[in-house]
Parts: C-alpha cells; sequence; structure tokens
C-alpha cells in the first residue's frame, strides 16, 4: 500500500471517529448499561454502540481485509494474518464507565504484519491522533492541527514516564532506573501513546499483558512522529500473534530522553 493510498483511507474515518466519539459520550450522558464479559472484563452499550459504526465504515472502505476487534469473535482463530485490522472501540472502559476523561477509541491497518494506518480518538478531551505513514502522524485538538514530532516538552533534566498504575511492579521499577526516569504518572488507554508521540511524556513500560487491539494504533501513531516501540529486550514486534496477546513493552519518546 503507497502513501496515497493509506493518506485517503485515514482521512476518509476520521468523521467516523469524531460520529463514534460523540456517540459514546451522548450514551454515557443518559447512563450506560454495563455487562461483564467471560474474562471479567466490562462492556457497555457503548463499546458495542461505537465497535458497530467504526466496523461498518472500514468494511465499506476495504471490503477485502479482515477485522479483529476486542468486543467481537470474527477472525480471531485465525493465525495467519498478514494484512488486516485491529480495531479497540473503547479502550479504558473503566474509566469510561466511571466518567473520566482519558478512554479512547481505536482502530490500526496492519500491512505485512506492521501497523501502518493508526486512529486514536479521545473524546472527552478532544483530542485526535493519527498516521497513515512515516513522518505523517497528526494531532488535531479543539479543531486545530498540528504535527507530531515527539519534540521533547519537558526540562532536558527531567524524564516523564506514564504508568498504567500508581505502584510499579520490581521488574518495571528496575526498566525506570535504567533509563534514568524521574517521575511517573498514571494513564489509561491508548492515551500513553499518544502523550509520548506529542512529547508531553518520554517513557512508558509495561509487562505482557492486554492484546494487540490495544496497543496498535498507538505503535503507528508513535513510530510515525519518530518514537521508538519494541519489547524489554529492544527488539521490535509483530501483529497477528497466537491469541493477539502482547509483548512486553517499552515506548521511548527517542534515543536520548
Amino acid at each position: 500500500m503507497n502513501l496515497e493510498e493509506a493518506k485517503k483511507i485515514t482521512e476518509s474515518l476520521l468523521e467516523t471517529f469524531n460520529k463514534g466519539g460523540q456517540i459514546s459520550l451522548d450514551l454515557r450522558k443518559k447512563g450506560l448499561k454495563k455487562e461483564i464479559k467471560k474474562d471479567g472484563t466490562p462492556v457497555t452499550n457503548g463499546d458495542i454502540e461505537v465497535n458497530n459504526l467504526l466496523i461498518s465504515k472500514i468494511s465499506k472502505i476495504t471490503p477485502n481485509l479482515p477485522i479483529v476487534s476486542e468486543e467481537t469473535s470474527d477472525n480471531k482463530d485465525k493465525n495467519n494474518l498478514k494484512d488486516f485490522w485491529l480495531i479497540d472501540p473503547i479502550d479504558g472502559t473503566n474509566d469510561y464507565v466511571n466518567d473520566k476523561d482519558e478512554f479512547t477509541l481505536n482502530a490500526a491497518l496492519i500491512i505485512n504484519k506492521k501497523p501502518l494506518i493508526g486512529i486514536i480518538n479521545a473524546p472527552d478531551k478532544k483530542r485526535l491522533f493519527y498516521t497513515f505513514g512515516v513522518s505523517n502522524a497528526f494531532e488535531i485538538n479543539n479543531g486545530i492541527k498540528k504535527n507530531l514530532n515527539c519534540i521533547k516538552k519537558s526540562k532536558l533534566n527531567e524524564i516523564k514516564a506514564v504508568s498504567y498504575s500508581s505502584e510499579l511492579k520490581p521488574k518495571l521499577r528496575e526498566i525506570h532506573k535504567k533509563y534514568k526516569v524521574t517521575s511517573f504518572t498514571k494513564m489509561k488507554s491508548s492515551l500513553k501513546f499518544c502523550v509520548i508521540a506529542s512529547g508531553d511524556f518520554d517513557f512508558y513500560t509495561a509487562e505482557p499483558r492486554a492484546c494487540e487491539w490495544d496497543i496498535a494504533a498507538g505503535h503507528a501513531i508513535l513510530e510515525s512522529a519518530g518514537g521508538i516501540v519494541t519489547d524489554f529486550n529492544e527488539a521490535h514486534f509483530n501483529y497477528g500473534k497466537e491469541n493477539f496477546h502482547n509483548s512486553s513493552l517499552i515506548l521511548r519518546r527517542s534515543k536520548i530522553l
């Protein structure tokens, strides 16, 4: 897929992501209907409505590409996918249910097992992030579009990290020490990738957890903006792994933090 094709696909989805974000907020305002899935995680009518909207639009734009979504069983039994979509209609459902603002809508197009297109909408923050290729990562914040290039916004002697939890496990403390992290802030959802791409933060690390649809869109955005995404061994990784399980994860704004 060339750059112009990727750009056309991406830009044709932005309106749908804005619409999905508004739907998620409107449904929450009315009062969400929540259920607990077999894996113990929550799902709401907001997740399902957004999921249906994204799948419907993506299917029309790229009818020949399979879609793997957190909220459907379609294609999850396939183990030879190379070119496919990964969707997480609402990442951070607990935040979504509890009227917090860090939840996101996510979709990524995987080409040859690598993330090419990534779109993330954080509707309660009015921030939409997207990419369609290297050096083509953008944020639309309150209607204003700007390039994302991982330029550091914190002080030179500060290395600011985001963390999934307010308490670090021993292995993660060890990694923070290795990279000389000076402070960390708890943050949920794929927004973690976006705030590193924007230069607001420098670093994130996580042990193997969650699934590929949680990270693929953010991976595409951060790498396109100039950031680095690896596992604990600083090796790059592919998508379409067995059961779509994540490897360990290290996000860096740049080699020099």
